[in-house]
């Protein structure tokens, strides 16, 4: 009976070794899930935001068609305003619609001039060079930006 009592006390100081490896499975599975629910959290945020955001390209590309919806009927009611007050100057509608189509006529020859002279100030060699050298520009600044992050990073 002593040996039953002294080995009872051997039992009871002497640790277990399957209980605490079980213990740290359990830790490590709920570190697991933890680190699961953290990312799918920041996977469900991600998710979101990327909605929100085709939501605004919507959005932005619906209030540009107003916007240029708008504009064209605005432009639309001016020329009309316009046609009536040369209508009662000419005292004819013929007249009105004539000079109204030779103001069209000659607003779009301006435009389409500007646009011809913008074209060839980027044709000329001067203008090309400051372009190009903008460009080169452009691409060694990032290129150093990109160069100082990567050598920023290697350096904990």
């Amino acid at each position: 009976m002593q040996e039953e009592s002294g080995r009872g006390q051997d039992r009871a100081t002497a640790p277990e070794s399957p209980a605490p490896s079980s213990s740290l499975l359990q830790e490590l599975g709920r570190l697991a899930g933890a680190v699961r629910r953290l990312f799918g959290a920041q996977l469900q945020l991600l998710a979101a935001e990327l909605g929100l955001a085709r939501s605004a390209v919507s959005w932005l590309l619906l209030a540009a068609l107003a916007a240029t919806v708008a504009g064209v009927a605005l432009g639309l009611t001016l020329l009309g305003l316009v046609g009536v007050l040369l209508a009662t100057w000419f005292h004819s509608w013929i007249w009105a619609l004539l000079v109204l189509a030779l103001l069209q006529a000659l607003l779009l020859a301006g435009a389409i001039g500007l646009f011809r002279r913008c074209m060839h100030w980027m044709s000329l060699p001067a203008t090309r060079h400051e372009w190009s050298a903008m460009m080169r520009e452009t691409l060694h600044r990032a290129e150093r930006e990109v160069d100082s992050e990567t050598s920023g990073e290697d350096k904990p």
